[in-house]
């Protein structure tokens, strides 16, 4: 089995874990789901700070999924100066099956999807204005920006398109 794995990053409130969801939805039962903010904040319990323990629990998870999932999705945050190793890394241990996306959006949109979160009663503007980090793609190769005037349907249309166009290839 030829795995694939996507990457969705962007800044908190972005949309990553609703096409995350979308994404587990359609492909369906085996589709293995990894959220930054479940293994770090959830299971782990961790600040996110350079060098913290779930780096390393999120890469050995999405490592898994490889052979045994024919999709691996990895969605958060991942701030490029603390992650790219480790994403660079797992792009290359799927050997050419990564997707990489990236959440671009304006602050003022991300403060309006923010606000039809359950993580609004957690933390507000101010706290997402602290974490912004604006632009910060990874740049690796095939890394596709989705911006704010894009639907989730266009997302999905997106993704799925494209997995499916290289699907066909091979």
């Amino acid at each position: 089995m030829e795995t694939k794995l996507i990457i969705l990053r962007g800044n908190s409130g972005s949309g990553k874990t609703t096409i995350a969801k979308s994404l587990q939805n359609y492909f369906g039962a085996g589709t293995l789901w990894v959220s930054q903010d479940l293994v770090r904040r959830e299971m782990l319990m961790v600040r996110d700070r350079e060098g913290n323990i779930s780096q390393d629990l999120i890469r050995q998870i999405t490592e898994y999924g490889k052979g045994k999932c024919e999709y691996v999705i990895l969605e958060g945050i991942f701030v490029k100066h603390r992650y790219a190793e480790v994403l660079d890394n797992l792009i290359s241990f799927y050997d050419g099956n990564a997707y990489t996306y990236y959440f671009d959006l304006s602050f003022e949109k991300t403060v309006e999807r923010h606000k039809s979160r359950p993580q609004a009663e957690e933390f507000g503007e101010d706290k997402l204005r602290s974490w912004w980090s604006p632009g910060d793609y990874l740049g690796v190769e095939g890394e596709k920006a989705l911006t704010e005037d894009m639907t989730q349907q266009d997302i999905m249309n997106l993704i799925c398109s494209q997995l499916l166009q290289n699907s066909e290839k091979t």
